[in-house]
Protein backbone atom coordinates (compact mmCIF):
# COMPACT_ATOMS: atom_id res chain seq x y z
CA UNK A 1 0.00 0.00 0.00
CA UNK A 2 2.80 2.39 0.84
CA UNK A 3 4.37 1.81 -2.57
CA UNK A 4 1.13 1.84 -4.60
CA UNK A 5 -0.35 4.98 -3.02
CA UNK A 6 2.98 6.69 -2.23
CA UNK A 7 2.27 7.04 1.46
CA UNK A 8 5.12 7.91 3.79
CA UNK A 9 3.74 5.54 6.40
CA UNK A 10 0.87 3.07 6.70
CA UNK A 11 -0.85 2.20 9.99
CA UNK A 12 -2.94 -0.90 10.55
CA UNK A 13 -6.00 0.69 12.16
CA UNK A 14 -7.98 -2.39 13.17
CA UNK A 15 -10.98 -4.52 12.27
CA UNK A 16 -14.73 -3.88 12.35
CA UNK A 17 -16.61 -7.15 12.67
CA UNK A 18 -19.84 -7.50 10.70
CA UNK A 19 -22.47 -10.22 10.73
CA UNK A 20 -21.34 -11.77 7.43
CA UNK A 21 -17.74 -10.58 7.23
CA UNK A 22 -15.11 -8.26 8.70
CA UNK A 23 -13.53 -5.04 7.46
CA UNK A 24 -9.77 -4.70 7.92
CA UNK A 25 -8.78 -1.03 7.99
CA UNK A 26 -5.46 0.67 7.19
CA UNK A 27 -4.56 4.36 7.22
CA UNK A 28 -2.02 6.07 5.00
CA UNK A 29 -0.14 9.14 6.20
CA UNK A 30 1.77 11.85 4.36
CA UNK A 31 4.40 14.36 5.50
CA UNK A 32 1.97 16.27 7.77
CA UNK A 33 0.82 13.79 10.44
CA UNK A 34 -2.08 16.04 11.50
CA UNK A 35 -3.51 16.24 7.98
CA UNK A 36 -6.57 14.12 7.07
CA UNK A 37 -5.49 10.51 6.66
CA UNK A 38 -6.32 8.30 3.67
CA UNK A 39 -8.26 5.21 4.71
CA UNK A 40 -8.46 1.83 3.01
CA UNK A 41 -10.43 -1.30 3.77
CA UNK A 42 -10.14 -4.94 2.82
CA UNK A 43 -12.31 -8.01 3.31
CA UNK A 44 -9.43 -10.47 2.86
CA UNK A 45 -6.24 -8.45 3.66
CA UNK A 46 -5.11 -8.91 0.04
CA UNK A 47 -7.28 -6.58 -2.06
CA UNK A 48 -7.55 -3.05 -0.65
CA UNK A 49 -10.07 -0.35 -1.58
CA UNK A 50 -9.61 3.38 -0.94
CA UNK A 51 -12.43 4.97 1.05
CA UNK A 52 -13.75 8.47 0.22
CA UNK A 53 -12.96 11.29 2.69
CA UNK A 54 -15.46 11.63 5.52
CA UNK A 55 -17.72 14.69 5.43
CA UNK A 56 -19.82 16.17 8.22
CA UNK A 57 -22.99 15.10 6.41
CA UNK A 58 -21.76 11.49 6.18
CA UNK A 59 -21.05 11.37 9.91
CA UNK A 60 -24.41 12.96 10.79
CA UNK A 61 -26.32 10.42 8.71
CA UNK A 62 -24.32 7.48 9.99
CA UNK A 63 -24.98 8.49 13.60
CA UNK A 64 -28.68 7.85 12.99
CA UNK A 65 -27.97 4.21 12.11
CA UNK A 66 -28.01 1.56 14.80
CA UNK A 67 -27.25 -2.15 14.87
CA UNK A 68 -24.41 -4.28 13.61
CA UNK A 69 -22.50 -3.91 10.36
CA UNK A 70 -23.40 -6.53 7.75
CA UNK A 71 -19.91 -7.02 6.31
CA UNK A 72 -21.06 -6.17 2.78
CA UNK A 73 -19.90 -2.74 1.44
CA UNK A 74 -22.80 -2.57 -1.04
CA UNK A 75 -25.50 -3.23 1.59
CA UNK A 76 -27.97 -0.34 1.75
CA UNK A 77 -29.57 1.12 4.86
CA UNK A 78 -32.84 3.05 4.65
CA UNK A 79 -33.02 6.20 6.73
CA UNK A 80 -36.10 8.42 6.97
CA UNK A 81 -35.42 12.13 7.01
CA UNK A 82 -38.09 14.77 7.59
CA UNK A 83 -38.11 17.64 5.14
CA UNK A 84 -39.68 19.80 7.84
CA UNK A 85 -38.93 19.97 11.54
CA UNK A 86 -42.57 19.60 12.60
CA UNK A 87 -43.14 15.89 13.25
CA UNK A 88 -46.92 16.29 12.99
CA UNK A 89 -46.64 16.77 9.23
CA UNK A 90 -47.88 14.04 6.91
CA UNK A 91 -45.66 11.11 5.87
CA UNK A 92 -45.46 12.62 2.39
CA UNK A 93 -43.19 15.33 3.80
CA UNK A 94 -40.59 12.71 4.71
CA UNK A 95 -38.13 11.25 2.25
CA UNK A 96 -36.30 7.95 2.34
CA UNK A 97 -32.51 8.17 2.29
CA UNK A 98 -30.41 5.22 1.24
CA UNK A 99 -26.95 4.94 2.78
CA UNK A 100 -24.45 2.34 1.65
CA UNK A 101 -22.52 0.45 4.30
CA UNK A 102 -19.28 1.74 2.78
CA UNK A 103 -20.34 5.29 3.72
CA UNK A 104 -21.27 4.14 7.22
CA UNK A 105 -17.82 2.54 7.48
CA UNK A 106 -16.09 5.83 6.54
CA UNK A 107 -18.15 7.78 9.09
CA UNK A 108 -17.59 5.25 11.89
CA UNK A 109 -13.80 5.24 11.42
CA UNK A 110 -13.86 9.05 11.45
CA UNK A 111 -15.91 9.08 14.68
CA UNK A 112 -13.60 6.60 16.41
CA UNK A 113 -10.42 8.40 15.30
CA UNK A 114 -11.80 11.76 16.43
CA UNK A 115 -13.07 10.51 19.80
CA UNK A 116 -10.46 7.97 20.89
CA UNK A 117 -7.47 8.08 18.49
CA UNK A 118 -4.63 9.09 20.85
CA UNK A 119 -0.86 9.66 21.09
CA UNK A 120 1.52 10.20 24.06
CA UNK A 121 2.39 13.80 24.96
CA UNK A 122 5.54 14.93 23.17
CA UNK A 123 5.55 12.21 20.49
CA UNK A 124 4.41 14.68 17.81
CA UNK A 125 5.83 18.17 17.38
CA UNK A 126 4.28 21.13 15.57
CA UNK A 127 6.65 23.18 13.44
CA UNK A 128 6.43 27.02 13.34
CA UNK A 129 5.06 26.81 9.78
CA UNK A 130 2.16 24.55 10.84
CA UNK A 131 2.86 20.95 9.72
CA UNK A 132 3.09 18.26 12.41
CA UNK A 133 5.97 15.77 12.40
CA UNK A 134 7.12 12.91 14.57
CA UNK A 135 9.30 14.16 17.42
CA UNK A 136 12.71 12.50 17.01
CA UNK A 137 13.68 13.58 20.52
CA UNK A 138 10.76 11.70 22.09
CA UNK A 139 12.13 8.93 24.27
CA UNK A 140 8.88 7.85 25.89
CA UNK A 141 6.96 8.86 29.00
CA UNK A 142 8.18 8.01 32.48
CA UNK A 143 6.12 5.39 34.33
CA UNK A 144 4.69 8.08 36.62
CA UNK A 145 3.60 10.24 33.68
CA UNK A 146 2.39 7.27 31.65
CA UNK A 147 -0.26 6.50 34.29
CA UNK A 148 -1.86 9.96 33.95
CA UNK A 149 -4.60 10.69 31.41
CA UNK A 150 -3.17 14.21 31.00
CA UNK A 151 -0.10 12.63 29.34
CA UNK A 152 -2.12 11.55 26.29
CA UNK A 153 -3.58 13.69 23.52
CA UNK A 154 -6.38 13.24 20.99
CA UNK A 155 -4.99 13.04 17.47
CA UNK A 156 -7.74 15.34 16.18
CA UNK A 157 -8.57 19.02 15.82
CA UNK A 158 -8.44 20.50 19.36
CA UNK A 159 -11.67 21.78 20.93
CA UNK A 160 -11.00 22.32 24.66
CA UNK A 161 -7.61 23.94 23.99
CA UNK A 162 -9.26 26.92 22.31
CA UNK A 163 -11.41 27.55 25.41
CA UNK A 164 -8.47 27.70 27.83
CA UNK A 165 -7.54 31.02 29.40
CA UNK A 166 -4.18 32.70 28.81
CA UNK A 167 -3.20 31.74 32.38
CA UNK A 168 -3.89 28.07 31.66
CA UNK A 169 -1.97 28.26 28.38
CA UNK A 170 1.06 29.83 30.09
CA UNK A 171 2.41 26.43 31.20
CA UNK A 172 1.90 24.82 27.79
CA UNK A 173 4.57 24.32 25.16
CA UNK A 174 3.03 25.36 21.80
CA UNK A 175 5.24 22.90 19.90
CA UNK A 176 4.01 19.81 21.80
CA UNK A 177 0.83 20.87 23.66
CA UNK A 178 -1.25 21.74 20.60
CA UNK A 179 -3.90 19.01 21.07
CA UNK A 180 -6.60 18.21 23.64
CA UNK A 181 -5.62 15.92 26.52
CA UNK A 182 -7.75 13.00 27.74
CA UNK A 183 -8.21 14.30 31.28
CA UNK A 184 -11.28 16.39 30.39
CA UNK A 185 -13.03 13.76 28.25
CA UNK A 186 -16.78 13.49 28.74
CA UNK A 187 -18.16 11.40 30.37
CA UNK A 188 -15.53 11.32 33.11
CA UNK A 189 -14.31 7.77 33.57
CA UNK A 190 -14.57 6.79 29.90
CA UNK A 191 -10.96 5.54 29.92
CA UNK A 192 -9.51 2.57 31.74
CA UNK A 193 -5.77 2.72 32.55
CA UNK A 194 -3.98 -0.54 33.38
CA UNK A 195 -0.40 -1.68 33.87
CA UNK A 196 0.58 -4.93 32.16
CA UNK A 197 3.67 -7.14 32.50
CA UNK A 198 4.52 -5.83 35.95
CA UNK A 199 4.37 -2.18 34.94
CA UNK A 200 6.37 -2.65 31.73
CA UNK A 201 3.42 -1.66 29.50
CA UNK A 202 0.68 0.93 30.06
CA UNK A 203 -2.63 0.05 28.40
CA UNK A 204 -5.55 2.44 27.89
CA UNK A 205 -8.95 1.07 26.91
CA UNK A 206 -11.89 3.16 25.78
CA UNK A 207 -15.25 2.42 27.42
CA UNK A 208 -17.03 4.70 24.93
CA UNK A 209 -15.88 2.77 21.86
CA UNK A 210 -15.43 -0.75 23.20
CA UNK A 211 -12.59 -2.46 21.38
CA UNK A 212 -10.20 0.51 21.18
CA UNK A 213 -6.92 -0.32 22.94
CA UNK A 214 -3.87 1.93 23.21
CA UNK A 215 -0.48 0.81 24.52
CA UNK A 216 2.75 2.55 25.46
CA UNK A 217 6.01 1.08 26.75
CA UNK A 218 7.37 3.73 29.19
CA UNK A 219 10.84 5.13 28.45
CA UNK A 220 10.69 3.88 24.84
CA UNK A 221 9.26 5.12 21.54
CA UNK A 222 6.85 2.20 21.35
CA UNK A 223 3.17 3.16 21.32
CA UNK A 224 0.08 2.74 19.20
CA UNK A 225 -3.61 1.95 19.17
CA UNK A 226 -5.82 -0.57 17.43
CA UNK A 227 -9.56 -1.12 17.24
CA UNK A 228 -11.19 -4.55 17.22
CA UNK A 229 -14.94 -4.22 17.68
CA UNK A 230 -18.38 -4.05 16.10
CA UNK A 231 -18.26 -0.35 15.21
CA UNK A 232 -21.01 0.50 17.69
CA UNK A 233 -20.75 3.32 20.22
CA UNK A 234 -21.43 2.44 23.84
CA UNK A 235 -24.37 4.80 24.41
CA UNK A 236 -25.09 3.22 27.82
CA UNK A 237 -21.77 4.40 29.26
CA UNK A 238 -23.20 7.31 31.35
CA UNK A 239 -25.49 4.82 33.12
CA UNK A 240 -22.66 2.34 33.70
CA UNK A 241 -20.29 4.76 35.46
Amino acid sequence: LRRDYRFQRVWFWGRIQGLRGAYYIAEGLGADLAAPRSRLYSLNCVEWNLLPPASGEMVARAEALTGRFQGDPSFEYELTEAKVEDEEKSPEDRQELVIKEEIRLVATIEQIDKAVGIIPRGSFVKTPLGPVHENRNFEGLSLTEAKKLSSYFHLAEPVNLKNKTLLEKADLDPSTDFLDSLEHDIPKGSWGVQLEKGGMVVVLRSLLWLGLTFYHVPMTKQYGYVYFGTGEKNLDLPFML
